[in-house]
């Protein structure tokens, strides 16, 4: 099987920063991989929020997370505080990739990059939506 790569854009519209808790943490003494997921739903949520939406209100739509890739690229640890870079890049129809990086603050260390898809929906109807152009437009020079 291909190792998965995943190339980042040069830019990204979005940072914010979450400490690691304790609950993030596994046996092996580091982030665990599935946490890890958690760290990126927290940073979603909060760059939908900067530009003044939620999950389930982007120009009148909700989304659904339609697929994740990670390349892990190092480990991290309780009590670092993580840097999460996001942009939404590579819009199609009904959806769009949010690719993002989380990074040790202190270090500057890469510790994992990927893309989450979602996919736009009306809840009223139970069906995928076409991507707000609103929305879309706020990334078109990335």
């Amino acid at each position: 099987m291909a190792r998965i790569r995943i190339e980042l854009p040069a830019t990204f519209a979005f940072r914010t920063s979450i400490p690691l808790l304790i609950s993030h943490i596994n046996y092996g003494n580091h982030l665990d991989n599935a946490q890890l997921l958690g760290v990126v739903s927290e940073a979603r949520v909060r760059f939908l929020k900067s530009m003044g939406y939620t999950e389930l209100d982007v120009e009148g739509c909700g989304i659904i997370v339609a697929d994740a890739a990670v390349q892990y690229r190092a480990e991290a640890f309780h009590g670092e505080t993580m840097t999460v870079d996001m942009t939404a890049a590579d819009f199609h129809e009904h959806g769009c990739d949010l690719a993002w990086r989380i990074s040790d603050q202190a270090s500057g260390r890469e510790v994992a990059r990927g893309k989450t898809g979602i996919m736009f929906f009306d809840y009223g109807a139970r069906q995928k939506a076409p991507v707000p152009q609103r929305f879309r437009r706020r990334f078109a020079a990335s």
